[in-house]
């Protein structure tokens, strides 16, 4: 299983321009080597021999364009981690949240464009929850790609490995197009990968070989104007019965709608006549997040309490409800609920300092729609 759990994180990051977590070390990009007819950023010693056209000079923002509400798809070979695709939750300035989607696994990442130099700042697996991680560092940045963007540029990685430029007019053929393509190879100790910029699209293929194993992802489609679709299970109590009931919707998020916003306005959606609803009219989520803890913290505003008007077993399974549907949505057993940052006080219930709703599902009944 730890076989299998390493070769899909070298197939994604690899794949996507970034290397395995668990293979990199604590050292910082630890050394760069520039061609002596160009100067890297900041970089004041690196000798000019041969002057560089101003008109022919290339720039990382070409060839990694940020844009929203975008779906790139790529066609995999060798490994079924090799196809994926990437969605973009979160622009801001020049940072940009990407979610790759493999089928099986979904990973977050955030990338910054700054000062010539395509980094990435953060980076974790298994994220099937929206959040915005943009301000976010693990303290494992990996530079990506630098200018100049000029055969030759060279830099070493944290787990000393060595990326290079090698081409800056590589013809790539993809199930999309053919490119003219900037040639990124990394050579390291889990083997080689080359990666390929196309400029005004972006990564189109990267390669991944070692021994006698090779593995490939291939850009095939890029679709405009596309959602995130997340499958949410929203939970409700019945007024005739104790049960609690639930509808699976799809909810759609567009790059950087706020997600509690999404979600509540999904959640006050009438279901039927006989389900009460869990949020009312005028019930607002002030803030919703995963802790460190792993359990899910919601604050709502007052309006959840002044409109519940309900009895002491309805008013636990509304509690219990809202429990179920933000618990399974961050695959968290523990909800934490609070009131304008004020502990839960009702006529029936009042919760204590750490104390928790526990997610419980059965006597859950699905409604089909």
């Amino acid at each position: 299983m730890k076989k299998i759990i390493i070769l899909f994180c070298i197939v994604i990051s690899l794949a996507f321009f970034f290397g395995c977590d668990a293979k990199t070390s604590n050292i910082a990009d630890t050394s760069t080597t520039i061609p002596s007819n160009a100067v890297a950023p900041g970089n004041t010693t690196a000798a000019m021999t041969t002057p560089v056209p101003v008109a022919n000079v290339l720039q990382i923002q070409d060839y990694f364009p940020i844009k929203g509400n975008i779906r790139y798809v790529y066609e995999g070979k060798g490994n079924e981690y090799a196809a994926y695709d990437v969605y973009i939750d979160y622009i801001s300035n020049s940072k940009i949240q990407q979610r790759i989607d493999s089928g099986g696994s979904q990973m977050v990442k955030v990338v910054e464009l700054k000062d010539g130099k395509l980094t990435e700042l953060f980076s974790r697996g298994e994220i099937y929850y929206r959040e915005n991680f943009l301000q976010a560092e693990d303290n494992k940045s990996e530079i990506l790609l630098m200018e100049p963007l000029v055969k030759g540029t060279t830099w070493t990685l944290k787990d000393s490995s060595v990326r290079t430029i090698t081409n800056t007019s590589a013809d790539i053929t993809t199930p999309l197009g053919n490119y003219k393509t900037i040639e990124v190879i990394t050579e390291g100790s889990n083997g080689k990968t080359k990666d390929y910029y196309a400029k005004n699209v972006g990564l189109v293929k990267s390669v991944f070989a070692t021994g006698e194993m090779e593995v490939s992802s291939s850009l095939s489609k890029i679709e405009e104007n596309v959602a995130l679709i997340q499958k949410i299970n929203f939970y409700h109590p019945n007024i005739n019965d104790d049960k609690i009931y639930y509808v699976s919707k799809d909810v759609s998020f567009k790059t950087n709608d706020i997600t509690k916003q999404v979600i509540e306005k999904a959640y006050k959606e009438v279901v039927s006549s006989n389900i009460g609803n869990t949020l009312t009219t005028n019930t607002r989520i002030n803030s919703l997040y995963l802790n460190k803890d792993n359990m899910v913290y919601i604050d709502l505003n007052n309006a959840f309490l002044a409109e519940m008007n309900a009895g002491a077993l309805y008013e636990k399974n509304i509690l219990q409800s809202v429990a179920n549907t933000f618990g399974q949505y961050y695959n968290s057993e523990k909800v934490v609920l609070t009131v304008d940052n004020k502990l839960y006080q009702s006529g029936h219930i009042a919760m204590k300092k750490g104390q928790y709703i526990k997610v419980k599902y059965e006597n859950t009944v699905e409604i089909k729609k």
